[in-house]
């Protein structure tokens, strides 16, 4: 039987700005006191492990991580008439070299909420009225159309970058090196879910200590989020991710 390469593309759901504005909420600071230096260096962090994934995209993170590098390196440069402030939140001002960014940013994330917004009026007006027989679309739905939320997302990669610099997950060496198709995994990882009810993100690592078997794990994780309906949860922020199986169809509807 012939094996096809597998893939996630995440670009279909996230990039750069979205994992601006994740680390923005997680830093619980003003988006127009961007913490350059701060956000910098954790931006770095995501792309190690993006880089990991070796995903098509990680060239889009790397262009916006040189633009964050230079806006820092412009932001030591002394500048006539600077106002006293905090090294870490200097106040935005006319010639702030994160001005431009911010903007952009501030674009984006009205851009962003009202998407989001007129997608939970379209889920009400479904709700409320019935679907004509003549309304049914004339094709199926493309499950590669499905989006995982961005905050699950980058939470999960969060938790993958604490696994991979656990002490006892050494650098991958040319002779050691997991082929497994991705398949198995979304295989074995959904049944342990439907057998357990509920599994912690960490404890699926717990007994590998190979960074290729590690990424296919994953790769499998978000799988089974986009496509098959399982579901990612945090009882608070940045605390432990629990993966869930599918709720009853009955409750989806």
């Amino acid at each position: 039987m012939e094996v096809f390469p597998y893939r996630v593309e995440l670009d279909r759901f996230s990039g750069p700005m979205d994992l601006l504005l994740y680390l923005v909420r997680r830093n619980e600071v003003d988006l127009r006191h961007l913490p350059i230096a701060r956000i910098t260096s954790q931006f770095q962090e995501y792309i190690e492990v993006l880089q990991e994934l070796d995903l098509g995209l990680v060239g889009d993170f790397v262009v916006m991580a040189s633009t964050l590098i230079e806006i820092k390196s412009r932001m030591v440069l002394p500048e006539e008439n600077e106002v006293e402030a905090s090294a870490d939140e200097p106040p935005i001002s006319a010639g702030d070299p994160r001005s431009e960014l911010i903007q952009q940013l501030l674009e984006y994330r009205r851009f962003k909420e009202a998407a989001v917004a007129l997608e939970t009026r379209a889920d009400e007006w479904q709700e409320r009225y019935p679907r004509l027989a003549g309304d049914r679309p004339t094709t199926a739905k493309d499950p590669t159309a499905d989006r995982i939320k961005e905050v699950e997302l980058w939470d999960l990669v969060s938790a993958l970058s604490r696994i991979l610099r656990r002490a006892d997950v050494a650098p991958e060496g040319h002779i050691r090196y997991d082929e497994t198709p991705i398949s198995v995994y979304v295989e074995q990882i959904g049944n342990r879910v439907h057998a357990e009810g509920e599994v912690r993100f960490t404890s699926l690592f717990d007994s590998t200590t190979l960074r290729s078997k590690i990424t296919g794990m994953f790769l499998a994780v978000l799988e089974l989020l986009r496509h098959h309906s399982f579901r990612a949860q945090q009882d608070e922020d940045f605390g432990e991710i629990v993966i869930r199986p599918p709720l009853p169809v009955s409750d989806r509807l």
